[in-house]
Protein backbone atom coordinates (compact mmCIF):
# COMPACT_ATOMS: atom_id res chain seq x y z
CA UNK A 1 0.00 0.00 0.00
CA UNK A 2 3.19 2.36 0.67
CA UNK A 3 3.99 1.71 -2.84
CA UNK A 4 0.35 2.65 -4.29
CA UNK A 5 1.18 6.26 -2.52
CA UNK A 6 4.67 6.64 -3.50
CA UNK A 7 3.99 5.74 -7.48
CA UNK A 8 0.74 8.18 -7.02
CA UNK A 9 -1.98 6.28 -7.61
CA UNK A 10 -3.22 7.13 -4.06
CA UNK A 11 -2.61 10.00 -1.89
CA UNK A 12 -2.81 8.63 1.36
CA UNK A 13 -4.62 5.34 2.83
CA UNK A 14 -5.13 4.45 5.98
CA UNK A 15 -5.05 0.09 6.16
CA UNK A 16 -6.05 -1.68 9.49
CA UNK A 17 -5.67 -4.99 9.86
CA UNK A 18 -6.70 -7.19 13.10
CA UNK A 19 -6.75 -10.69 14.57
CA UNK A 20 -7.25 -11.80 18.06
CA UNK A 21 -6.92 -8.39 20.34
CA UNK A 22 -3.53 -7.35 18.32
CA UNK A 23 -4.27 -4.53 15.56
CA UNK A 24 -2.44 -3.14 13.53
CA UNK A 25 -3.43 0.41 11.85
CA UNK A 26 -1.16 2.03 9.41
CA UNK A 27 -1.68 5.61 7.87
CA UNK A 28 0.28 6.08 4.88
CA UNK A 29 0.86 9.74 2.96
CA UNK A 30 -1.32 12.85 2.90
CA UNK A 31 -5.53 13.70 3.06
CA UNK A 32 -4.99 15.33 -0.62
CA UNK A 33 -2.97 15.62 -3.50
CA UNK A 34 -0.65 17.98 -2.74
CA UNK A 35 -2.04 18.36 0.50
CA UNK A 36 0.45 18.72 3.98
CA UNK A 37 -2.01 17.00 6.56
CA UNK A 38 -1.08 13.12 6.43
CA UNK A 39 -3.75 11.01 7.02
CA UNK A 40 -4.16 9.62 10.53
CA UNK A 41 -5.82 6.50 12.47
CA UNK A 42 -8.85 8.67 13.52
CA UNK A 43 -8.86 10.33 9.53
CA UNK A 44 -12.60 9.95 9.01
CA UNK A 45 -14.15 8.80 5.07
CA UNK A 46 -16.85 8.82 3.10
CA UNK A 47 -16.99 5.06 3.46
CA UNK A 48 -20.14 4.94 0.64
CA UNK A 49 -21.65 1.28 0.62
CA UNK A 50 -19.45 -0.07 3.37
CA UNK A 51 -22.90 1.70 4.88
CA UNK A 52 -24.85 -1.14 3.68
CA UNK A 53 -23.77 -3.92 5.68
CA UNK A 54 -24.76 -1.32 8.90
CA UNK A 55 -28.32 -1.17 7.51
CA UNK A 56 -28.78 -5.14 7.44
CA UNK A 57 -27.75 -4.94 11.17
CA UNK A 58 -30.12 -2.05 11.66
CA UNK A 59 -32.94 -4.43 10.57
CA UNK A 60 -31.98 -8.08 11.83
CA UNK A 61 -32.03 -5.15 15.23
CA UNK A 62 -35.38 -5.02 14.39
CA UNK A 63 -36.73 -8.31 13.36
CA UNK A 64 -35.20 -9.13 16.89
CA UNK A 65 -37.70 -6.24 18.22
CA UNK A 66 -40.26 -7.92 17.15
CA UNK A 67 -41.16 -4.65 14.74
CA UNK A 68 -40.80 -6.48 11.55
CA UNK A 69 -40.56 -10.02 9.92
CA UNK A 70 -38.33 -10.77 6.93
CA UNK A 71 -41.28 -12.95 5.23
CA UNK A 72 -43.24 -9.71 5.26
CA UNK A 73 -44.74 -7.66 2.90
CA UNK A 74 -43.13 -3.70 2.73
CA UNK A 75 -46.59 -2.16 1.96
CA UNK A 76 -47.10 -2.02 5.81
CA UNK A 77 -44.77 0.61 6.28
CA UNK A 78 -44.23 1.96 2.40
CA UNK A 79 -47.97 1.79 1.33
CA UNK A 80 -46.61 3.90 -1.42
CA UNK A 81 -44.97 0.19 -3.08
CA UNK A 82 -48.21 -1.65 -2.60
CA UNK A 83 -49.19 -3.43 -5.58
CA UNK A 84 -46.34 -2.57 -7.69
CA UNK A 85 -46.03 -2.76 -11.94
CA UNK A 86 -43.10 -4.80 -13.78
CA UNK A 87 -41.72 -3.98 -17.14
CA UNK A 88 -42.29 -6.16 -19.61
CA UNK A 89 -38.67 -5.44 -20.50
CA UNK A 90 -36.17 -4.32 -18.87
CA UNK A 91 -35.37 -1.26 -21.90
CA UNK A 92 -38.87 -1.02 -22.44
CA UNK A 93 -41.37 1.76 -22.56
CA UNK A 94 -41.79 2.65 -18.40
CA UNK A 95 -45.89 2.38 -19.15
CA UNK A 96 -45.18 -1.08 -20.73
CA UNK A 97 -46.01 -3.30 -17.38
CA UNK A 98 -47.67 -6.15 -15.82
CA UNK A 99 -48.62 -6.63 -12.63
CA UNK A 100 -46.54 -8.18 -9.67
CA UNK A 101 -46.68 -11.60 -9.12
CA UNK A 102 -46.48 -11.09 -5.49
CA UNK A 103 -45.77 -8.40 -2.95
CA UNK A 104 -42.01 -7.01 -1.79
CA UNK A 105 -40.57 -8.54 1.04
CA UNK A 106 -38.32 -7.23 3.97
CA UNK A 107 -36.31 -10.08 2.61
CA UNK A 108 -36.41 -9.49 -0.87
CA UNK A 109 -34.75 -5.34 -0.08
CA UNK A 110 -31.95 -7.08 2.17
CA UNK A 111 -30.82 -9.92 -0.70
CA UNK A 112 -31.27 -7.35 -3.31
CA UNK A 113 -33.91 -9.40 -5.09
CA UNK A 114 -37.02 -6.85 -5.04
CA UNK A 115 -36.47 -6.10 -8.93
CA UNK A 116 -34.96 -2.95 -9.17
CA UNK A 117 -31.12 -1.77 -9.27
CA UNK A 118 -28.10 -1.26 -11.73
CA UNK A 119 -28.41 -3.08 -14.72
CA UNK A 120 -25.08 -4.31 -15.77
CA UNK A 121 -25.42 -6.67 -19.36
CA UNK A 122 -23.28 -6.60 -22.30
CA UNK A 123 -26.19 -5.74 -24.59
CA UNK A 124 -26.45 -2.48 -23.76
CA UNK A 125 -23.89 0.51 -24.74
CA UNK A 126 -22.40 1.11 -22.32
CA UNK A 127 -23.14 -1.34 -19.94
CA UNK A 128 -23.08 0.69 -16.95
CA UNK A 129 -26.49 2.31 -16.55
CA UNK A 130 -27.22 2.85 -20.13
CA UNK A 131 -29.60 5.09 -21.44
CA UNK A 132 -32.88 3.11 -21.14
CA UNK A 133 -36.39 4.62 -20.47
CA UNK A 134 -36.25 3.44 -17.14
CA UNK A 135 -33.17 4.69 -16.07
CA UNK A 136 -34.04 7.87 -17.94
CA UNK A 137 -37.17 8.19 -16.01
CA UNK A 138 -34.98 7.85 -12.32
CA UNK A 139 -33.12 10.37 -13.18
CA UNK A 140 -35.99 13.06 -14.10
CA UNK A 141 -37.17 12.27 -10.46
CA UNK A 142 -33.75 13.03 -8.86
CA UNK A 143 -33.45 10.13 -7.17
CA UNK A 144 -29.17 9.51 -7.18
CA UNK A 145 -29.62 5.80 -7.27
CA UNK A 146 -26.29 5.19 -8.56
CA UNK A 147 -22.98 7.25 -7.28
CA UNK A 148 -23.99 8.76 -3.98
CA UNK A 149 -23.27 11.83 -5.43
CA UNK A 150 -24.77 14.52 -6.44
CA UNK A 151 -27.13 13.89 -3.52
CA UNK A 152 -30.78 13.88 -3.75
CA UNK A 153 -33.34 16.87 -2.49
CA UNK A 154 -35.59 14.46 -1.33
CA UNK A 155 -36.81 14.00 2.16
CA UNK A 156 -37.17 10.12 2.34
CA UNK A 157 -41.06 10.68 2.13
CA UNK A 158 -41.31 12.35 -1.09
CA UNK A 159 -37.94 9.99 -2.57
CA UNK A 160 -39.88 6.72 -1.61
CA UNK A 161 -43.34 8.66 -3.05
CA UNK A 162 -41.38 9.43 -6.35
CA UNK A 163 -39.47 6.21 -6.53
CA UNK A 164 -42.84 4.12 -5.82
CA UNK A 165 -43.98 6.13 -9.08
CA UNK A 166 -41.65 3.81 -11.02
CA UNK A 167 -42.00 0.48 -12.43
CA UNK A 168 -39.85 -2.58 -11.47
CA UNK A 169 -37.57 -4.06 -13.83
CA UNK A 170 -38.10 -7.65 -12.86
CA UNK A 171 -40.60 -9.60 -10.61
CA UNK A 172 -39.46 -9.44 -6.66
CA UNK A 173 -37.31 -12.83 -6.21
CA UNK A 174 -36.14 -13.24 -9.86
CA UNK A 175 -32.70 -11.81 -9.83
CA UNK A 176 -30.40 -9.79 -8.04
CA UNK A 177 -29.85 -6.19 -8.60
CA UNK A 178 -27.47 -3.71 -7.20
CA UNK A 179 -27.88 -0.69 -4.84
CA UNK A 180 -31.44 0.52 -4.51
CA UNK A 181 -32.68 -2.29 -2.15
CA UNK A 182 -30.60 0.12 0.48
CA UNK A 183 -32.49 2.93 -0.51
CA UNK A 184 -35.46 1.60 -0.11
CA UNK A 185 -34.97 -0.21 2.81
CA UNK A 186 -33.20 2.76 4.93
CA UNK A 187 -36.85 4.65 4.46
CA UNK A 188 -38.46 1.00 5.95
CA UNK A 189 -35.98 1.33 8.72
CA UNK A 190 -36.67 4.70 9.92
CA UNK A 191 -40.67 4.06 9.77
CA UNK A 192 -40.17 1.15 11.46
CA UNK A 193 -37.98 2.48 14.19
CA UNK A 194 -40.17 5.51 14.41
CA UNK A 195 -37.29 8.02 13.99
CA UNK A 196 -35.15 8.99 11.64
CA UNK A 197 -32.51 6.95 10.61
CA UNK A 198 -29.64 8.68 11.92
CA UNK A 199 -31.03 8.65 14.97
CA UNK A 200 -32.02 4.94 15.02
CA UNK A 201 -28.00 3.70 14.26
CA UNK A 202 -26.61 6.33 16.52
CA UNK A 203 -28.60 4.71 19.34
CA UNK A 204 -28.82 1.24 18.64
CA UNK A 205 -25.71 0.66 17.00
CA UNK A 206 -22.89 3.64 16.76
CA UNK A 207 -23.30 4.52 20.75
CA UNK A 208 -23.13 1.23 21.93
CA UNK A 209 -19.96 0.37 20.41
CA UNK A 210 -18.03 3.52 20.67
CA UNK A 211 -18.45 3.77 16.96
CA UNK A 212 -18.28 8.29 17.72
CA UNK A 213 -17.06 9.28 14.32
CA UNK A 214 -19.65 7.52 12.82
CA UNK A 215 -22.63 9.64 11.28
CA UNK A 216 -23.89 10.96 7.90
CA UNK A 217 -22.22 13.97 9.04
CA UNK A 218 -18.66 15.09 10.44
CA UNK A 219 -18.59 15.33 14.13
CA UNK A 220 -18.84 19.17 15.53
CA UNK A 221 -15.89 18.22 17.11
CA UNK A 222 -13.79 16.78 14.37
CA UNK A 223 -10.85 18.70 13.96
CA UNK A 224 -9.17 16.65 10.39
CA UNK A 225 -9.93 16.91 7.03
CA UNK A 226 -12.29 15.23 4.79
CA UNK A 227 -10.23 13.44 2.29
CA UNK A 228 -10.59 14.22 -1.42
CA UNK A 229 -12.31 11.83 -3.51
CA UNK A 230 -10.64 11.32 -6.98
CA UNK A 231 -10.76 9.08 -9.99
CA UNK A 232 -8.51 8.90 -13.45
CA UNK A 233 -9.48 11.85 -15.76
CA UNK A 234 -9.79 9.54 -18.98
CA UNK A 235 -8.58 12.51 -21.08
CA UNK A 236 -5.47 13.00 -19.36
CA UNK A 237 -4.99 9.94 -17.66
CA UNK A 238 -3.88 11.70 -14.04
CA UNK A 239 -6.05 11.24 -10.94
CA UNK A 240 -9.23 14.63 -10.83
CA UNK A 241 -11.25 15.36 -8.29
CA UNK A 242 -14.40 12.86 -8.68
CA UNK A 243 -17.00 14.92 -6.63
CA UNK A 244 -18.60 18.20 -6.91
CA UNK A 245 -19.56 17.67 -3.48
CA UNK A 246 -17.50 20.20 -1.18
CA UNK A 247 -16.34 19.03 2.35
CA UNK A 248 -18.45 21.54 3.75
CA UNK A 249 -21.81 19.39 2.48
CA UNK A 250 -21.10 17.01 5.35
CA UNK A 251 -21.44 19.27 8.58
CA UNK A 252 -24.92 19.77 7.84
CA UNK A 253 -27.22 16.57 7.64
CA UNK A 254 -28.19 15.15 4.54
CA UNK A 255 -32.34 15.66 3.28
CA UNK A 256 -31.94 12.18 2.52
CA UNK A 257 -29.91 9.99 4.87
CA UNK A 258 -28.58 7.12 2.29
CA UNK A 259 -28.77 3.53 3.88
CA UNK A 260 -27.00 2.63 0.59
CA UNK A 261 -23.87 4.86 0.83
CA UNK A 262 -24.53 7.65 3.15
CA UNK A 263 -22.06 7.27 5.71
CA UNK A 264 -19.00 8.56 7.36
CA UNK A 265 -16.38 6.74 9.02
CA UNK A 266 -12.92 5.54 10.53
CA UNK A 267 -10.86 2.47 10.56
CA UNK A 268 -11.19 1.85 14.09
CA UNK A 269 -14.53 2.51 14.06
CA UNK A 270 -15.72 0.34 11.33
CA UNK A 271 -13.48 -2.20 13.21
CA UNK A 272 -15.89 -2.30 16.03
CA UNK A 273 -18.53 -2.91 14.13
CA UNK A 274 -16.82 -5.58 12.27
CA UNK A 275 -15.93 -7.01 15.17
CA UNK A 276 -19.50 -7.53 16.29
CA UNK A 277 -20.28 -9.58 12.94
CA UNK A 278 -16.55 -11.86 13.56
CA UNK A 279 -17.91 -13.05 17.54
CA UNK A 280 -21.29 -13.65 16.56
CA UNK A 281 -23.08 -10.24 17.17
CA UNK A 282 -20.89 -9.34 20.42
CA UNK A 283 -17.78 -8.01 21.67
CA UNK A 284 -15.92 -6.07 24.45
CA UNK A 285 -19.58 -7.08 26.26
CA UNK A 286 -21.80 -5.59 24.37
CA UNK A 287 -24.20 -7.43 22.38
CA UNK A 288 -26.26 -5.66 19.30
CA UNK A 289 -26.83 -8.77 17.44
CA UNK A 290 -27.78 -12.61 18.18
CA UNK A 291 -25.52 -15.52 16.54
CA UNK A 292 -28.82 -16.36 14.33
CA UNK A 293 -28.63 -12.54 13.08
CA UNK A 294 -25.31 -12.61 12.47
CA UNK A 295 -25.61 -15.88 10.31
CA UNK A 296 -28.24 -14.44 8.26
CA UNK A 297 -26.40 -11.51 7.39
CA UNK A 298 -22.94 -13.61 6.85
CA UNK A 299 -24.81 -16.31 4.35
CA UNK A 300 -25.40 -16.07 1.21
CA UNK A 301 -28.90 -16.69 -0.09
CA UNK A 302 -28.91 -16.25 -3.94
CA UNK A 303 -29.37 -18.73 -5.99
CA UNK A 304 -25.95 -20.00 -8.53
CA UNK A 305 -28.72 -18.16 -11.86
CA UNK A 306 -29.10 -15.19 -9.52
CA UNK A 307 -25.13 -15.62 -8.36
CA UNK A 308 -24.60 -15.25 -12.26
CA UNK A 309 -26.59 -12.52 -13.09
CA UNK A 310 -24.94 -10.37 -10.68
CA UNK A 311 -21.46 -10.40 -12.48
CA UNK A 312 -19.11 -7.99 -12.29
CA UNK A 313 -20.04 -6.84 -9.03
CA UNK A 314 -20.62 -10.20 -7.20
CA UNK A 315 -17.93 -11.93 -9.46
CA UNK A 316 -19.26 -15.23 -9.25
CA UNK A 317 -19.78 -14.84 -4.98
CA UNK A 318 -22.62 -14.93 -3.14
CA UNK A 319 -24.39 -12.36 -1.00
CA UNK A 320 -25.78 -12.34 1.99
CA UNK A 321 -27.59 -8.81 3.86
CA UNK A 322 -25.30 -6.12 2.96
CA UNK A 323 -22.47 -7.91 2.11
CA UNK A 324 -20.69 -10.20 -0.39
CA UNK A 325 -19.94 -14.16 0.84
CA UNK A 326 -17.27 -15.93 -0.68
CA UNK A 327 -19.40 -19.34 -0.91
CA UNK A 328 -16.08 -21.28 -2.74
CA UNK A 329 -12.42 -22.35 -1.90
CA UNK A 330 -10.41 -19.64 -3.82
CA UNK A 331 -6.71 -18.68 -3.90
CA UNK A 332 -6.72 -17.38 -0.58
CA UNK A 333 -8.49 -20.05 1.59
CA UNK A 334 -9.66 -23.83 1.07
CA UNK A 335 -11.84 -22.77 3.28
CA UNK A 336 -14.91 -20.26 2.02
CA UNK A 337 -16.75 -17.83 4.38
CA UNK A 338 -14.92 -14.59 4.15
CA UNK A 339 -17.31 -11.71 3.62
CA UNK A 340 -17.52 -8.05 3.43
CA UNK A 341 -18.01 -5.07 0.78
CA UNK A 342 -16.30 -2.44 -0.82
CA UNK A 343 -16.67 1.44 -0.86
CA UNK A 344 -17.10 3.44 -4.36
CA UNK A 345 -15.20 6.27 -3.47
CA UNK A 346 -12.13 3.75 -2.33
CA UNK A 347 -12.64 1.99 0.51
CA UNK A 348 -12.88 -1.87 1.48
CA UNK A 349 -13.18 -4.75 4.31
CA UNK A 350 -13.36 -8.03 4.52
CA UNK A 351 -14.04 -10.50 7.79
CA UNK A 352 -12.24 -13.70 7.48
CA UNK A 353 -14.06 -16.07 10.06
CA UNK A 354 -11.97 -18.72 9.69
CA UNK A 355 -8.60 -16.93 10.36
CA UNK A 356 -10.48 -14.31 13.18
CA UNK A 357 -9.14 -11.55 10.77
CA UNK A 358 -10.53 -8.44 9.84
CA UNK A 359 -8.99 -5.79 7.11
CA UNK A 360 -10.00 -2.90 6.37
CA UNK A 361 -8.37 0.15 3.88
CA UNK A 362 -9.91 3.30 3.28
CA UNK A 363 -8.66 5.75 0.66
CA UNK A 364 -10.74 8.27 -1.79
CA UNK A 365 -9.39 6.83 -4.95
CA UNK A 366 -12.50 5.46 -6.80
CA UNK A 367 -9.66 3.62 -9.40
CA UNK A 368 -8.60 1.88 -6.14
CA UNK A 369 -11.41 -0.73 -6.63
CA UNK A 370 -11.65 -0.50 -10.19
CA UNK A 371 -7.94 -1.17 -10.90
CA UNK A 372 -7.81 -4.00 -8.05
CA UNK A 373 -6.37 -2.31 -5.45
CA UNK A 374 -9.10 -3.48 -2.95
CA UNK A 375 -8.48 -7.01 -3.85
CA UNK A 376 -5.00 -6.34 -3.43
CA UNK A 377 -4.94 -5.36 -0.14
CA UNK A 378 -6.79 -8.17 0.71
CA UNK A 379 -4.13 -10.75 -0.36
CA UNK A 380 -1.72 -8.81 1.42
CA UNK A 381 -3.93 -9.30 4.48
CA UNK A 382 -4.10 -12.74 4.29
CA UNK A 383 -0.81 -13.78 3.20
CA UNK A 384 0.30 -11.69 6.45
Amino acid sequence: MAAQVSSGALPGIVTLIAQGDEVDVDPIGTVALHAAEPMRPDTIFRIASMTKPILAAATMILVEDGTIRLDEPIDRLLPEMANPQVLRRVDGAVDDTVPAVRPITVDDLLTFRFGWGHVYDPAYDPPIDPPIPILSAASELRLTLGPPDPRTPHDPDEWIRRFASLPLMYQPGERWMYNAGSLVLGVLVARAAGRSLPDFLDQRIFAPLGMTSTGFQLPDDYTGTLPTPYATDPATGKLAVASDAAATDWTEPPAFPSGAGGLLSTANDFLAFARVLLHDGAFGGTRILSPESVHAITTNHLTAEQRSTGDPILAGNGWGYGVVVVTDPDEFSAVPGRYGWDGGYGTAWFNDPHRDLIGIALTQVHDFLVNGGSAEFEALALDS
